[in-house]
């Protein structure tokens, strides 16, 4: 499981124009990609990791702050690019199989007390943030 994690103001996620997830920070905006080979015991390892991520305001977390998180699915993080022109889709979880993953991340942090918003899995989103620094990391489990 792989997720960009990016210090954020704000950040909203629209589908068909309408808002379907929003945050105001500060707080994460998290693109989380899952791997074809991920199974559910990498849910609650990227939920911990990405709660108690220390790259907020006064190296603190969200589990310290109570800061918001934002999901987004993101299967492109696995996208390879290392042949070709067009990127290699392969390492990619399929959607009956990454969207309960997800689905399970969410799950986590929620139950470690995170206020979490979330996108639409499988739709086309638009997503907007306004980065914090800009700060943003690679977060793998």
């Amino acid at each position: 499981m792989r997720a960009v994690a990016a210090r954020v103001t704000r950040a909203a996620v629209r589908v068909d124009g309408a808002v379907v997830g929003e945050i105001d920070g500060p707080g994460l905006l998290v693109l989380l990609g899952v791997h074809r080979d991920d199974g559910p015991d990498a849910a609650p390892l990227m939920a911990r990791k990405l709660h108690e991520l220390r790259v907020l305001p006064g190296e603190r977390s969200c589990a310290e702050l109570g800061a918001p998180l934002l999901v987004v699915s993101q299967f492109t993080l696995y996208g390879d690019t290392r042949k070709g022109r067009r990127p290699s889709w392969s390492a990619a979880a399929p959607p009956e199989r990454a969207q309960p993953l997800v689905e399970a991340v969410v799950a986590a942090l929620r139950e470690r007390g995170a206020t979490v918003a979330t996108g639409v899995f499988g739709a086309q989103m638009a997503v907007e943030s306004v980065n914090d620094g800009p700060f943003t990391v690679l977060v793998e489990v």
